[in-house]
């Protein structure tokens, strides 16, 4: 049985245990994308509850691809000074910490929305980026890393899930340019490796670089576990540190959600198992996270032992207990967490700090 509690190596980076808390936006920054007083404090809590690694929640590269009100940001070097106090308070109580950089694409609300296409949603519509758009974009990726070193963060995660830019550019669905961006899964793949290589460039070998990318878009044409599975061997082939399996993306259909899920009971309770051990299959030997839908301390345990993943990621569960981590490795055998999402309701969201209002609406 793997000791969950025991210390764990990604890349260079060695963190305390084997948990990780899945990036998530406090959406409580200011308008300029600084974080303000109430982040930090709660960042400070989750380190101080024990979890080993945290990626901050997505901060934008850029104000154009900005994808909602509260968005931290890390396009300028303003917003490294306050960046910097959060990552000390999660050095000094004993956690590591990466940001994760990304670009809303299509679900961008400040500025233009634009995407690898030209593509229409609910009441919006997005245009086609220009392949010096797209260079554009690569650059300012690679800017933010270095504002996140700066910032004092232990690394970078890419934002490849949820249907933000580099997850459209993966999607068949939502990507159907007919150059050298879109097409083939080795084109549609370009723009994150891409991304990639040019942080990496700039950050040196050593430097903790991971990725969040759907296991599965659960759309009826776009990006499915096959090619998931392709791309992720892909990016451990070129060297990328971490690959935390996710899912969801444009085009999404409540109906495709349970092709996820584990087959055996044991495995079923986080949401992407049976995507993820697809995953793991070509991944080896690199550090493999998996979220959404953990509660029970069997599960995780269940999890690790069976190789279906290296590091259990959990959001909501922290939310209502930040150091839940503690509380497992004190007996706990599972979250208190009910999963009703009254955290990211209409009436919470960017309107005031992230919490869990199940006590407290």
């Amino acid at each position: 049985m793997v000791d969950l509690f025991k210390p764990y190596r990604i890349g260079e980076l060695e963190i305390r245990n084997r948990f990780i808390r899945s990036a998530t936006t406090s959406a409580w920054s200011d308008e300029n994308g600084v974080v303000r007083d109430e982040i930090i404090r709660y960042y400070e809590e989750l380190a101080a509850g024990g979890v080993g690694l945290i990626i901050k929640g997505h901060l934008y590269i850029d104000p154009r691809g900005k994808a909602h009100n509260g968005m931290v940001g890390i396009h300028d070097d303003r917003v490294v000074p306050r960046l910097k106090e959060l990552t000390d308070v999660v050095h000094r109580n004993g956690g590591a910490i990466l940001a994760q950089i990304n670009y809303g694409g299509y679900q961008a609300s400040a500025g233009e929305r634009m995407g690898p296409s030209d593509y229409a949603g609910k009441g919006w519509q997005a245009r086609a980026m220009k392949p010096t758009e797209i260079w554009d974009v690569v650059e300012k990726f690679g800017q933010a890393s270095e504002r996140a070193v700066q910032a004092g963060f232990d690394g970078v995660q890419l934002h490849a899930a949820h249907g933000y830019l580099i997850s459209q550019f993966l999607s068949k669905h939502a990507n159907t340019r007919t150059d050298e961006w879109g097409g083939d899964l080795k084109n549609r793949m370009r723009l994150l490796k891409e991304v990639y290589l040019d942080i990496r460039g700039r950050l040196g070998p050593d430097a903790v670089i991971g990725m969040k990318i759907n296991g599965d878009d659960f759309s009826m044409d776009g990006f499915t576990v096959d090619e998931s599975a392709q791309v992720c061997h892909a990016m451990a082939s070129v060297g990328i540190d971490m690959i935390e399996v996710s899912g969801g993306g444009i085009g999404a259909e409540d109906e495709y959600r349970g092709r996820g899920r584990h087959t055996d009971p044991a495995l079923s309770e986080p949401t992407f198992g049976g995507h993820c051990e697809k995953i793991r299959a070509t991944t080896k030997p690199k550090a493999l996270a998996l979220v959404n839908g953990f509660r029970t301390k069997a599960a995780m345990q269940a999890v690790v032992d069976r190789g279906i993943a290296d590091l259990i990621s959990m959001s909501r569960p922290l939310i209502r207990e930040p150091d839940l981590v503690n509380r497992l490795k004190e007996g706990q055998e599972e979250a208190s967490c009910i999963r009703c999402d009254a955290c990211h309701g209409e009436n919470a969201f960017s309107k005031s700090m992230l919490r869990c209002r199940l006590d407290n609406p």
